[in-house]
């Protein structure tokens, strides 16, 4: 990380992601965020800007973005938020903690975060923007398509494909060699267990769909 990064958003994955960013020393100039009322407030000694108009004044050459916003169902304002400003020519760096497994062979998308206790192992891929979280296990020779969260401690067994702009939440578990369409949301603790289609909604051991 040989630039300065700003930060977008001030929620709790900015704290999460503004921790690993000093770990490993990165030059944090600040947070963007449109609540006004956050203006001047510190997250880990980082100021907060103002709102994503401030992110224009710093070239694109000169500076790289760390989305921060997170999502708690689906992931779909975390990518507009990532595609408005690639759209006008930002680079997004990646972000591991250091205390994250990452096999050598793993490729990870312009923008994807890998959090603490993390573990990705070999013969996959993580698209743009996506988000493993903290403890989540994703197995060898996945596909996780662009802007997805693996929310904290899943478990993703191997060969599993997920679609873009998908969302696995806290402590589910995904069988081997299952496929997860596109704008899936699989609710916390749900044991997927079959192929869930675009746009489905599952819950529950093993998981159903709902409404």
């Amino acid at each position: 990380m040989n630039m300065p990064v700003i930060i977008l958003g001030a929620g709790g994955h900015a704290k999460v992601l503004i921790d690993s960013l000093l770990t490993a020393s990165a030059v944090i100039v600040g947070i963007v965020d449109p609540d006004p009322a956050l203006i001047g407030v510190k997250i880990l000694s980082v100021p907060v800007l103002g709102g994503d108009d401030v992110v224009n004044e710093f070239p694109n050459a000169e500076i790289l973005l760390v989305n921060a916003l997170g999502s708690i169902g689906l992931p779909i304002k975390r990518k507009q938020l990532f595609d408005k400003f690639r759209g006008i020519g930002y680079k997004f760096v990646k972000v591991v903690h250091p205390s994250a497994i990452v096999a050598s062979d793993v490729v990870l998308g312009a923008g994807a975060q890998v959090m603490a206790g993390a573990v990705i192992q070999t013969g996959s891929r993580i698209g743009i923007n996506s988000i493993i979280n903290t403890r989540a296990s994703v197995d060898h020779d996945c596909i996780i398509g662009d802007h997805v969260h693996i929310s904290p401690g899943v478990t993703i067994s191997g060969g599993v494909t997920v679609g873009a702009c998908s969302h696995i939440g806290t402590g589910a578990s995904v069988i081997q060699g299952i496929s997860i369409g596109n704008g899936c949301l699989v609710a916390a603790g749900a044991v997927v267990t079959k192929d869930i289609s675009d746009g489905e909604k599952v819950r529950g051991v093993p998981a159903r769909e709902f409404a």
